[in-house]
């Protein structure tokens, strides 16, 4: 084959653990696997060297401009661009090769399902559809803000049949540290595009976001699973808001000291 049908993009940090599975589950449609790492401490660029992957090490840039260096290194016709911790279900595998050959869209939207704490969930973090497969001349681009980033283009968009199985977090603390981490980095990402802290929505959205999740979109089937994942919901919330306050008053007071 001349020509590169299908151009699969990740970026890693130290995903040993994961890597080959998700790769495993894409490499019989994949024509190229683009890794971008950004200096992993374990095997994570041979476990992908292993697969046949262009690995490229960079600096963390955050994850939208870091996912936007790794789709400007794919030459594909097409860009599958997933995480490290995805795996691809049969069902999607044969739906991305569908979807290729009739070519009738620039872009297809996936649903993802995550697995955490050993049991996959039907109704938390759900619905939660992705673009993810795109044309590359359909100008894909991310965009948001870190860590929520979104994947843009122009053109067609519909929905692929089958799932991205997200094998979340390895356990509860890994959870909420990076819980905090993700807090963190959306309210920096809030005050940089000039989004100011709101006390009804420091009050207010946390029990919201509880309630939607667990009682209105059903989460509560999805056992103690889904009351841990449905409070962490609230707790992240609550702590982006509050750090958008604490940044608030760090600037306030560097301010202050910069009067004459």
């Amino acid at each position: 084959m001349n020509e590169t049908l299908l151009s699969v993009a990740v970026i890693t940090f130290n995903e040993e653990g994961n890597l080959a599975r998700t790769l495993e589950a894409i490499k019989t449609i994949a024509n190229e696997i683009i890794v971008v790492d950004s200096h992993s401490s374990d095997r994570t660029r041979e476990i992908a060297q292993d697969f046949g992957a262009k690995v490229f090490e960079e600096d963390w840039k955050g994850h939208i401009a870091q996912k936007n260096s790794a789709l400007e290194k794919c030459v594909g016709k097409w860009i599958l661009s997933i995480d490290a911790d995805e795996v691809a279900s049969a069902e999607l595998i044969k739906s991305i090769a569908q979807a290729i050959a009739s070519d009738n869209a620039d872009g297809f939207m996936i649903s993802r399902k995550s697995v955490y704490l050993g049991k996959t969930l039907n109704y938390m973090w759900r619905p939660d559809l992705h673009l993810r497969l795109v044309k590359r001349d359909a100008k894909p681009r991310w965009s948001g803000y870190n860590p929520h980033d979104s994947l843009k283009i122009e053109g067609k968009i519909v929905k692929l049949k089958g799932d991205l199985i997200h094998y979340s977090y390895k356990d509860l603390s890994d959870h909420w540290n990076r819980l905090i981490v993700y807090a963190r980095l959306a309210a920096e990402s809030y005050a940089q595009k000039g989004k100011r802290f709101s006390l009804l929505k420091l009050l207010f959205n946390p029990m919201w976001g509880v309630t939607k999740s667990y009682i209105f979109r059903l989460g509560f089937l999805d056992g103690i699973q889904g009351l841990f994942a449905a409070f962490s919901k609230g707790v992240y919330i609550f702590l982006k808001y509050a750090f958008v306050w604490e940044i608030e008053q760090a600037a306030k007071r560097q301010k202050a000291k910069l009067k004459p």
